[in-house]
């Protein structure tokens, strides 16, 4: 246990597990890994009830892709955790206490990053009680800087360092000036969310350009520039310019989702509001695209539009965390713009979930705003390979680019 410095958004302070409350239980419906230390002490448990069910249910896993933290994994029971009692409590954490836990276990639903040298603290929105607890926040999201005693025993999701000279050349030494104005637009509320998304790509690409160019000095005057740009409104005109094709929305989105099943998408809660989706649409692969966009359209300025005017906050606190935690825009290890696309991609995908539920629904709702970003998260966002292909689609079909990018946000 050591005292070190942590940045977090202000929520985390007020977060608290409900346990046996919740309804779709981070012990559900996912592979749980076991770190080495944990599975070791695991392994010196004997001649117990506790110790023949871990004889049973945990073994080492062999993937060449294993690390510290899966170097064991839990066999899953009818999708759930064999661990979990008939209260849904740990019977590991009842029997032996917190320290027996996995670090995947006592960490989530928390995500650590390393900045500089500095530790980051947030949480995902695949834990339903967080995403009710960042989603509802009609607030602008604010940071705090606390010191807190750590447990050691913690996984680091991303870890950054300005001054790492392989990152010299991606602009690295600029990522806090980058991350600054990025967040200080995601939460612009001047501009509707769409054309703060849009703005961002507008920037993020010509930052791309100037590392490209291996021209990094001019990164702080570009900053300036879309600062003025800004606050002058200039891009107003230039944003309502961008033509609307939502027959082109629909059938990207709708290739990117049907594509779940073939990487392990089973988690029934997710499948079940993607089936939503398809009926809300009329969706069938022998009716015409034109049709189904019809339909979605009617949707989007029935319900969504109307349910945006007064909590569009919701999406921008969605978009904002995602930022946050995935240290953009170096989220990817590529380019800036490739973590500019995956935000993108979140959030049409998002998007397109509420709209064809909401006219299967005739309503839209927060507890549908909640129920789809959890239910998304943790099925797509815990998905490296999906989010993989994904990507690889979008270049495959020469989809990375700003003016694609903005058909998809704009309706």
């Amino acid at each position: 246990m050591i005292k070190q410095r942590v940045l977090q958004p202000q929520y985390v302070k007020n977060f608290e597990c409900i346990g046996s409350k919740c309804e779709d239980s981070c012990c559900i419906g996912w592979m749980i890994g076991v770190d080495r230390k944990t599975y070791k002490k695991y392994k010196k448990l004997k001649n117990s009830e506790l110790s023949f069910k871990i004889k049973r249910y945990i073994s080492r896993n062999r993937s060449k892709f294993q690390g510290e933290h899966d170097y064991a994994k839990i066999k899953l029971e009818n999708n759930l955790c064999p661990f979990l009692d008939k209260n849904k409590l740990c019977s590991i954490q009842l029997e032996k206490g917190y320290s027996y836990l996995s670090t995947v276990c006592n960490t989530y639903p928390r995500i650590w990053n390393r900045v500089n040298g500095t530790l980051e603290k947030s949480l995902t929105m695949s834990c339903p009680e967080a995403a009710r607890l960042i989603l509802l926040n009609k607030n602008i999201m604010e940071f705090d800087e606390v010191y807190e005693i750590i447990d050691t025993n913690y996984i680091i999701h991303k870890e950054l360092n300005a001054n790492d000279v392989s990152k010299a050349t991606k602009g690295g030494k600029y990522f806090w000036n980058l991350r600054i104005f990025s967040i200080s637009l995601l939460q612009n509320r001047r501009y509707e969310l769409w054309e703060r998304l849009i703005i961002l790509g507008l920037f993020v690409e010509r930052i791309d350009k100037e590392i490209r160019s291996k021209k990094l000095s001019n990164i702080d005057d570009v900053i300036l520039k879309y600062s003025e740009y800004l606050e002058g409104n200039i891009l107003k005109k230039q944003l309502n310019k961008i033509p609307t094709k939502i027959n082109i929305q629909i059938k990207l989105l709708k290739e990117i989702a049907d594509k779940r099943e073939l990487f392990g998408i089973t988690n029934k809660k997710y499948i079940d509001l993607f089936l939503e989706f398809l009926k809300g649409l009329n969706y069938d692969e022998n009716n015409d695209i034109m049709k189904i966009a019809k339909k979605y359209n009617e949707a989007h300025e029935k319900y969504y539009t109307k349910f945006m005017v007064e909590n569009e906050y919701m999406l921008e606190n969605y978009c904002v965390n995602y930022a946050f935690k995935n240290t953009f825009p170096f989220s990817e290890e590529k380019t800036i713009f490739d973590s500019y696309m995956m935000l993108v991609i979140h959030y049409s995908l998002i998007k397109m979930h509420l709209i064809g539920i909401s006219a299967q629904r005739k309503k839209m709702t927060k507890d549908l705003m909640i129920e789809v970003i959890q239910s998304f998260t943790k099925t797509v966002e815990h998905n490296k390979t999906y989010l993989n292909y994904i990507n690889d689609l979008m270049k495959e079909n020469n989809f990375n680019n700003i003016a694609y990018m903005a058909i998809l946000l704009k309706n």
